[in-house]
């Protein structure tokens, strides 16, 4: 895989694309859970292809919400903010407001089981808010819901993006999620980057390259 783009900072952007093409590669290597082979992978100028994850200015939300289990929703969304859950009050209130703010506010007691999965994504949207940190990776964080559901969460990531302005990274198979909130996307294919640009144009089949008018009648049809 090689890939060779730029994202612009402070914006939505959707990475789109078949199964295999390396949209959720491409994330781990931004995140720091892969490393490349060779190249360069810049925030804001500064190469950080060899730093740490915990040292990478990026919180990731994953398909599977990776919620401990035996810890409370309260606890989930603190690890965000101390590891170890050592909180003084302005930590707590922090993770309050999280809460609050994906309509969680009075669920901290409860335990991830008593969830249903659009409330547990919920509960990993709060601990990437409490992070503070400016990029946002979304790697089909919404997939296994419902339409409704899924559109519900979309609209909360959107609102989420107004109000902190992260730049935002968003892997779908659903190219309605990109029309629906990424000003940007970038199309891959077989491990590279095939065409990128305003979403209104790129995911257009009347001007859209072969390849993603390709990807576009089938993704379109189921």
């Amino acid at each position: 895989m090689r890939f060779d783009c730029d994202f612009a900072a402070g914006a939505i952007t959707a990475l789109v694309g078949p199964s295999g093409s390396g949209k959720s590669t491409l994330l781990n290597l931004l995140a720091g859970f892969e490393v490349p082979q060779s190249g360069a992978i810049r925030f804001d100028g500064e190469d950080m292809a060899r730093v740490p994850v915990s040292e990478r200015p990026v919180s990731m939300v994953f398909q599977e919400n990776n919620l401990f289990a035996h810890l409370s929703v309260f606890e989930n969304v603190a690890l965000g903010l101390s590891p170890s859950l050592r909180l003084d009050p302005t930590d707590r209130d922090a993770a309050e407001e999280a809460l609050a703010s994906v309509g969680l506010g009075g669920y901290g007691a409860r335990l991830p089981g008593q969830l249903s999965g659009g409330e547990r994504q919920r509960v990993a949207l709060a601990r990437v808010i409490v992070r503070r940190k400016p990029v946002l990776l979304l790697d089909e964080a919404f997939a296994s819901l419902g339409p409704a559901l899924r559109l519900e969460m979309l609209d909360l990531v959107a609102r989420i993006h107004s109000e902190r302005g992260m730049t935002t990274l968003m892997v779908t198979h659903f190219p309605e999620d990109a029309r629906r909130i990424a000003p940007q996307t970038v199309f891959l294919a077989a491990g590279t980057v095939v065409a990128g640009g305003p979403t209104e144009t790129l995911l257009d089949p009347g001007t859209a390259p072969q390849a993603i008018r390709d990807y576009l009648g089938s993704a379109e049809s189921t």
